[in-house]
């Protein structure tokens, strides 16, 4: 059935942030409660008989592709299993290409850009933007390779909104913070890509660069719908959800892969997201892990399974890249540059933007 939506999108016409009523709606349902219920139900296991008529069923409500499934669908014990399910060999080639950045994960692209001057707001949707050291936790070492004195300017998918007021801009920590040589020399770009994982995806998520990963953080905050409808009407939507952040350094700069949603973290299986608040605030500090050695972390190369989401979830990629220091008609091929458009359907180990260099 088509939506007002469909038609919207079909005209060309972006959609812009709209909040209303349902949106207010939600922050009073108890959705981390709902979402380990339904995690519950999911853990529970199916007769082998009934698992394939399940699993079909599943497929065709979400667009999902069976064919590519590594397993028979009677292996798969509970629809958790399967919805996390790994795939056939080869079935997501790496594009290995050592001056490209690849997708993460099989998602919509929704957002991408450079991140300029001293907001570095990442775009939500038309209308709305959120700042980049809120997504990422006030140690983020983004800090440091930002030049916070820098006119403000905007990329051509990026907008601005009114200052945050209470951010974790403004709050001092007592978690230690990660100092590392992060050049900041100008021939380096910020850059942002958001990528959006629909129920049918597959849904685990690969590294998208070979790359030290220092630490972790989990911000233990809501768990809101990530899905379309959601993005246009709940201010702040990325910076409020519970999310992992994995931060570090590749071969030109700082690194970071946002998994918004309950998620499974594979390099450290012992992470629990999705567990009952104690606290009512959701202010609280994030909880931090640094990777040892200490400065040099976890080795994780390119296209190397990393963690799986639990239901539709959210990427978002913070990055350095080269740039020539020129812009448009004057750009060079030494800049980085996106090769995907919003909108764009990817897959994991596709390339989502390159540069020429040795």
């Amino acid at each position: 059935m088509r939506t007002s939506v469909d038609d919207v999108k079909e005209k060309g016409i972006e959609l812009e942030f709209s909040p209303d009523v349902k949106a207010a709606f939600l922050r009073l349902l108890p959705l981390r409660s709902i979402s380990r219920f339904w995690g519950y139900l999911t853990s529970l296991d199916i007769p082998i008989w009934l698992r394939p008529s399940i699993y079909k069923a599943w497929a065709r409500a979400f667009h999902a592709d069976l064919e590519e499934a590594a397993l028979p669908l009677e292996e798969y014990a509970t629809l958790q299993d399967f919805f996390i399910r790994s795939l056939k060999s080869g079935s997501r080639p790496i594009d290995l290409d050592s001056n490209c950045l690849v997708s993460p994960v099989d998602g919509t692209v929704l957002r991408f850009g450079e991140l300029r001057g001293p907001g570095a707001l990442i775009e939500q949707v038309k209308g709305f933007s959120y700042s980049a050291y809120s997504l990422l936790g006030a140690t983020t070492s983004l800090h440091e390779i930002v030049d916070m004195d820098a006119p403000e300017e905007q990329s051509e998918h990026s907008f601005t909104e009114e200052p945050h007021k209470t951010s974790w801009l403004r709050i001092s920590l007592a978690s230690p913070r990660i100092r590392h040589p992060i050049s900041a020399s100008p021939k380096k770009g910020v850059f942002y890509c958001v990528l959006y994982l629909h129920p049918g995806d597959y849904h685990r998520v690969h590294s998208p660069v070979d790359w030290q990963v220092l630490l972790r953080r989990h911000f233990s905050g809501r768990l809101f719908p990530l899905n379309q409808r959601a993005t246009r009407t709940i201010r702040k939507l990325h910076i409020e959800n519970e999310r992992v952040i994995l931060e570090g350094r590749w071969r030109e700069g700082f690194m970071a892969m946002v998994a918004i949603g309950a998620t499974n973290l594979y390099i450290e299986p012992e992470l629990k997201t999705n567990r009952p608040k104690r606290q009512l605030l959701h202010t609280e500090p994030p909880d931090e892990k640094i990777y040892e050695p200490v400065g040099i972390g976890l080795m994780i190369k390119k296209g190397e399974e990393v963690a799986a989401f639990n239901m539709g979830s959210t990427v978002v990629l913070v990055f350095q890249a080269p740039i020539s220091g020129s812009s448009g008609q004057y750009a060079t091929p030494s800049d980085f540059k996106f090769s995907i458009r919003n909108g764009d359907r990817v897959k994991a180990g596709e390339a989502i933007g390159s540069w020429s260099g040795s």
